[in-house]
């Protein structure tokens, strides 16, 4: 991770709003108690989970953060080249919810002295194991992505492995800017990337605003 927030999350805006200050200093309260805190980033695709994240474990630190992202369990391609699912990658059922849960619930036993978590490389559009190193001395795990608050089998009992939820609220037309942008710099043309941010994304999306009353925090995101 960088050692400086990225720039979205050093807008004077973004810092100054209330909700965000009170969020922050919130997340310092329950952490003085020296328990693992793992704190879930849920929010549309595009709402900013991934730039907060990044910005948090800045705020924190290294020592003290780390980020361990639910794209890390998205179905590999050779599992869905070929099959329906490929065309709805993103969509809740192409990531292997049982092994995202078995890792949060590594992650708050806190009883190993190192975790290794996967991460997902846009640039290939895979998951990639071992990725990520959660030493038991660092107290704060953020999780980002966007079904923590999904009420359907197993996705409740990762619900009930984090402590808070915090859901990102961004104007839709912003996300889905920032959404087309992002499929554009990976790799898709400007036209398939705004039918798939349209298409696919836009079902998700639907889907993941119905969770947004179950959040503990909604976190206004510019």
């Amino acid at each position: 991770m960088a050692s400086s927030p990225p720039d979205a999350f050093r807008h004077p805006d973004a810092l100054r709003h209330p909700d965000v200050t009170a969020a922050v200093a919130g997340l310092r309260a329950r952490l003085a108690s020296g328990n693992r805190i793992l704190l879930g980033i849920t929010g549309s695709p595009g709402s900013g989970k991934s730039t907060l994240a990044a910005g948090l474990h800045a705020v924190f630190g290294a020592g003290t953060a780390v980020v361990v992202p639910m794209d890390g369990f998205h179905l590999g391609n050779a599992i869905i080249n070929g099959t329906p699912l490929r065309q709805r990658k993103g969509a809740i059922d192409t990531f292997d919810v049982g092994g995202y849960l078995s890792l949060l619930q590594r992650l708050a036993r806190r009883d190993e002295p190192v975790v290794y978590a996967p991460d997902f490389r846009r640039e290939i559009d895979e998951p990639v194991a071992a990725s990520i190193a959660v030493p038991a001395s660092v107290p704060l795990v953020i999780t980002e992505g966007n079904y923590l608050l999904a009420d359907r089998p197993v996705w409740r009992q990762v619900r009930a492995e984090l402590d808070e939820v915090w859901f990102m609220d961004t104007p839709p037309d912003l996300r889905l800017a920032r959404l087309v942008s992002r499929h554009v710099e990976f790799g898709m043309d400007r036209p398939a990337a705004e039918e798939w941010a349209a298409g696919s994304d836009e079902a998700n999306a639907r889907m993941i605003e119905s969770t947004r009353p179950a959040a503990d925090r909604i976190i206004p995101w510019c």
